[in-house]
């Protein structure tokens, strides 16, 4: 799925703008070992980017794939210079990726996503009248679709934290996220794991930040492997939810 008849061409046909689009936007693509997806990925972002902002760019971050993920998306970036590519010299972690993508980011809006293709980037359409008031918009998986260990071990991480951090949102972890880059650009952070969707979100309230919730259609994952339920990414979700805690705690929030 790697070979050159598989790079298709991000430079499409024109696109009609919506008339509630955004000034620009980054579109971040963190990924790992996601070589039979990225292709996809970045032209589905490039239509979705299209018709939702006046100008955008892609970030996608390599966080040091073992398969051909930087290579895919370094020959889609030579086609079109709106795709920049960041690669991590070796795996640094999810939260890591996302906090790359974050940094380099241009546009005035930021949203996050994954390179798996579990999501519809069409229905990012429908954060743009919440945008208009709203400095965050978080979707929420209306049926998610994944392994019935990671929906039981999601639901009680959602609990656990809206309960610790009084967050008012269903789904803290959800791959959907639109974000003014000068907010979430104003404060550090800190996650190097899966914490980085909560850290991201009980600071950007802690800033003040507007906040505004949407359901969005989850797909099952087809190529690829999830690592969520890795061991190592729980215990290190756990230690960073700890330190997140305390530091805020430090900061009188």
């Amino acid at each position: 799925m790697t070979d050159t008849g598989h790079l298709r061409s991000v430079i499409g046909p024109a696109v009609e703008r919506l008339p509630n689009a955004l000034a620009g936007m980054t579109i971040v693509l963190p990924c790992f070992n996601e070589a039979d997806n990225i292709a996809d990925a970045i032209r589905y972002a490039t239509a979705a980017a299209e018709r939702c902002a006046a100008g955008h760019e892609i970030v996608v971050v390599d966080d040091g794939s073992s398969d051909e993920t930087a290579s895919v998306a370094a020959r889609l970036a030579e086609r079109d210079r709106r795709v920049r590519v960041v690669v991590h010299a070796h795996n640094r972690g999810y939260g890591d990726a996302v906090r790359t993508g974050i940094a380099a980011a241009r546009m005035p809006w930021v949203f996050l996503t994954d390179a798996d293709l579990q999501f519809d980037l069409s229905e990012l359409e429908d954060f743009l009248p919440l945008a208009a008031k709203a400095d965050l918009v978080v979707g929420w998986r209306i049926l998610r679709r994944d392994p019935l260990n990671r929906r039981v071990n999601a639901a009680a991480w959602n609990w656990l934290v809206r309960r610790m951090f009084r967050l008012p949102v269903k789904d803290v972890d959800c791959a959907f996220k639109l974000v003014r880059r000068d907010l979430v650009q104003s404060f550090p952070l800190e996650a190097s794991g899966a914490m980085i969707s909560t850290e991201l979100v009980v600071k950007c309230l802690a800033a003040g930040g507007r906040l505004e919730e949407l359901g969005v259609h989850h797909r099952p994952r087809v190529a690829g492997e999830q690592s969520g339920a890795n061991p190592r990414v729980v215990a290190r979700a756990f230690f960073e939810l700890a330190r997140l805690r305390r530091s805020l705690h430090a900061a009188g929030h």
